[in-house]
């Protein structure tokens, strides 16, 4: 019999989050190392550089990989001889050890929770409640997940439920390239097949819980229909020519995962769960020895090659920018940023678009003209940091309002990450606006170009008010220019006829 205290439960857990929040695991560095090492995409490349070096930076500095810290689920297999000495409940110790790592002075987590998600969607500022899945099993022991898990890869989960002659195979393949970029490629695809569809979701985004083995398969080769199956949409996969970032290249994901589970006659069931370049999960054994001690990685396995811009990149000063200064660029162009720029995610978009619709002026001291918006919604500073780790949210969530914006409010350039909607680049085009990208998964090493930071409007949004930031040379690529082409499309376009060719 184990005895299982309380308090290391909850420190356990805090660390476990902590932990992940600023370190890759060791198989996921490999696998990136090789994708960028293989790579033959100039954009993609330069990606993956970025997100290998702050994945480096996030490492030596203890601060988060990505600005979204993530939703927490955590599965606990419960040996059936474990004695918990606690009064809570096994859920509410899990809460208590998230409100402490996300609260955490030293590196606070940025808290994107939101209670009432049908009403008004207050942030409950400490990122609780964590998704916990508990289970009985034989033993004295307990096993423990944790993982963080942003919004822009599990907002592209897909569930499907397949007649039993249907190709798993064919609707994977026709389904990725829906998922757009908002999910951070490359990273791991999590499949689960089976059961109900409420199982099979389940069994996905365990599946994204295993090590990245997919080379060491490759080596050995298959020895069941499951390792075939992974093999081939592996392959099928990173031949579409998606890449990094969406940025037309050779490596969209790093792995594909798969989980099943017996279901009805009349039934196939099949979930889909992308994992994003942030990769954060970890694994840990509990026996009563008291709170688990968590080994960092294996610091030298990073690439010696850290990302610098390029020589081609274009550097431009936003204070001075012209419209024929933006009518030269070209998709898929490296720009390098200096100047002031607006940020703007979701709730400021809201709150902008009303103000247009009911005909009231801006804020006192806000003004969009001529304006580059940054959607992103930056983790808290701290020590001498202007800003926390600020990298792009996922763009498409703003089409809706996009021809407001550019139109009505005369926004010249907007800064994501991952593709936009027809009818976005159709106003981009029609109002000569540009859309371009900064790197998901880069953001401390994005954050490092902002020199200076603060709140301009709607301050009670919290992450979401608009800031003003000024940066030096923050690195993004051309995604859709002024004459409505977008790397989105042309690059997978370009790289899935090489792939094929």
């Amino acid at each position: 019999m184990s005895v299982i205290k309380e308090k290391d439960f909850v420190e356990s857990i805090a660390s476990a989050l902590q932990y992940i929040s600023y370190y890759h695991s060791e198989d996921f560095i490999l696998a990136m190392t090789r994708a960028y090492e293989l790579e033959k995409s100039v954009p993609a490349k330069d990606a993956i550089l970025q997100i290998l070096s702050s994945s480096k930076l996030s490492a030596y500095g203890n601060r988060p990989l990505c600005q979204d810290t993530g939703i927490v689920t955590v599965f606990v297999k419960q040996g059936m001889g474990v004695v918990w000495e606690s009064s809570s409940t096994v859920e509410e110790m899990v809460n208590a050890g998230v409100r402490r790592a996300y609260l955490n002075q030293d590196n606070p987590l940025r808290a994107s929770i939101v209670n009432n998600p049908l009403g008004d969607r207050l942030n409950t500022k400490d990122n609780t409640p964590a998704i916990t899945h508990i289970s009985l099993v034989k033993g004295d022991k307990i096993e423990v997940i944790v993982a963080a898990k942003g919004g822009g890869s599990e907002n592209k989960a897909q569930l499907k439920m397949l007649n039993p002659s249907d190709s798993l195979v064919d609707y994977i393949i026709d389904t990725v390239p829906k998922m757009g970029a908002g999910w951070c490629p490359p990273g791991v695809l999590g499949i689960g097949v089976g059961g109900t569809a409420d199982k099979a979701m389940l069994l996905a985004k365990e599946s994204l819980m295993d090590p990245i083995d997919i080379q060491l398969l490759i080596k050995n080769g298959p020895k069941n229909l499951i390792e075939e199956l992974r093999l081939e949409i592996y392959e099928k996969v990173n031949n579409l020519g998606i890449g990094a970032q969406g940025l037309g290249g050779l490596t969209t994901v790093l792995d594909v995962k798969i989980k099943d589970y017996p279901t009805h006659a009349a039934s196939l069931p099949v979930a889909i769960i992308p994992n994003c370049a942030a990769n954060r999960h970890i694994h840990f054994q509990m026996n009563g020895d008291g709170a688990v001690n968590l080994t960092p990685p294996d610091l030298s396995l990073w690439p010696k090659t850290v990302w610098k811009p390029e020589e081609l990149a274009i550097k431009v000063n936003l204070d001075e920018l012209t419209d024929k200064d933006k009518e030269g660029w070209k998709i898929g162009q490296n720009l390098l940023l200096t100047g002031k720029i607006l940020t703007a995610r979701d709730a400021a978009h809201k709150r902008l678009n009303d103000l247009a619709k009911n005909h009231m002026p801006l804020p006192s001291g806000l003004s969009l003209k001529g304006k580059f918006l940054y959607y992103v919604g930056p983790v808290d500073p701290v020590g001498n940091e202007v800003v926390g780790p600020a990298g792009p949210t996922t763009a498409t969530r703003m089409d809706k309002y996009t021809d407001t914006i550019l139109s009505h409010y005369g926004v010249t350039g907007m800064i994501g990450k991952a593709e936009r909607g027809d009818d976005a680049i159709r106003s981009i085009k029609e109002n000569k606006a540009v859309y371009l990208v900064a790197v998901g998964g880069a953001a401390f090493l994005v954050s490092q170009a902002i020199k200076a930071s603060k709140v301009i409007a709607f301050d009670d949004l919290g992450m979401e008010a608009i800031h003003e930031f000024e940066v030096k040379d923050m690195p993004v690529t051309v995604a859709v220019d002024t004459r409505g082409l977008s790397v989105h499309k042309e690059g997978m376009k370009k790289w899935k006829l090489i792939k094929q060719g």
